[in-house]
Formats: structure tokens, sequence, C-alpha cells
């Protein structure tokens, strides 16, 4: 059995190497197609980096966009979290001061 597969293999490496030794040789039309197709490519070339360009600017502004929208919308939650943090501050104050008058009250009336 691998005397078999081990020749199966050589006769596919032989027949890969017989089929790459064959290379054709250009001809003058092959080589008229190459730098037509050569010129086509580089007269693209401008038109090309422009999209690439715009489509870049666009990303970018987009993204410029998206931050301020973010940044605009953390600034909001902050504020909304510091009126927040400042009513229950302002109520936990008026207990305190509550608390204190009540403690005072209750120290004058024992005396």
């Amino acid at each position: 059995m691998r005397k078999i597969v081990l020749a199966a293999a050589l006769a596919t490496s032989a027949l890969g190497l017989a089929a790459c030794s064959e290379t054709p040789e250009p001809t003058d039309e092959t080589v008229a197609e190459m730098n037509a197709e050569a010129e086509s490519s580089a007269d693209e070339a401008p038109a090309v980096a422009d999209e690439g360009m715009t489509e870049m600017e666009e990303g970018a502004a987009a993204a410029g966009e998206a931050t301020e929208g973010a940044t605009e919308q953390a600034a909001a939650e902050t504020a909304a979290a510091g009126d927040a943090g400042s009513r229950l501050l302002d109520k936990a104050v008026d207990k305190a001061i509550e608390k204190g008058e009540d403690a005072a009250n209750k120290a004058m009336t024992d005396m």
C-alpha cells in the first residue's frame, strides 16, 4: 500500500514538473495586451485615489459627528446626575437640620 501511494506521489510530482517546464514564450500580442492593461490601470489610478480620499474624508466627518454627539450626550447625562446629586444633598441637609432642631427642642423641654 505504501509503495502505491509513494509511486502515485512521484508520478504526480513528475507530471507537475513537466507541465511547469513548458511555459509558452510571450508573443507580441501578449506583450501589447499587458502594456494596454498597465496603461489603463495608470489612467484609472488618480480617479481611484480621489475616490478613496473622498471616502476617507466622509468617514472622518462621520466620526467627528458621532464624537460630538457622544460628548453632548455625556455632558447632558453628567448634568442630570449632578442635578440629582444636588437634590439628594439638599434633602439630606434639610433632614439633618430637622433632626438637629428636634434634638434641641427635646433638650429644652427636658430642662
